[in-house]
């Protein structure tokens, strides 16, 4: 599993139309890693309001992979634990230096999430899944909100 990153792992669900067990699993691994993500950014940016927008958008990827750990547990009908490869994070290979323009494609990336989440939710069959699914869809677009944010405080 270690050949993937955060970027493959998410450019690998751009097709896939419905979730089952596999694509939530990595779903799950996907939004552990996004946790590491915005962290990283916060840690890179050198403006205190922007690091705080980011670390926002950093705890609640945390959140949804938890909900994503539930839905699992729904589809399987029993609690789901993730072994020690899913838990093991995804690479977030990040620059040295980032600037306003990489928020552009972030903000991009969160509403394409948000839209992906809704689109997954639409061929989901349980009510409760579906419901998890469009929640953290809907936060999604709360992070391209923040990262619209950040893009605008650092091209000040």
């Amino acid at each position: 599993m270690s050949e993937q990153n955060f970027y493959t792992a998410n450019a690998g669900l751009a097709g896939v139309e419905k979730l089952d067990i596999p694509e939530l699993t990595l779903m799950y691994r996907i939004e552990m890693a996004g946790e590491v993500f915005y962290n990283k950014l916060a840690d890179l940016v050198n403006n205190e309001e922007a690091a705080n927008l980011l670390r926002k958008n950093a705890v609640e990827e945390r959140g949804h992979a938890r909900r994503l750990a539930r839905m699992i547990s729904i589809k399987l009908g029993h609690e789901w634990v993730p072994s020690a490869d899913v838990e093991e994070l995804l690479d977030v290979p990040l620059p040295d230096t980032i600037d306003a323009k990489m928020f552009a494609g972030i903000v991009k990336g969160e509403l394409n999430g948000d839209a992906g989440y809704q689109k997954w939710a639409d061929a989901e069959e349980n009510e409760e899944v579906q419901r998890l699914l469009r929640l953290n869809g809907r936060e999604e677009t709360i992070h391209a909100g923040r990262a619209q944010q950040v893009f605008e405080l650092l091209g000040a």
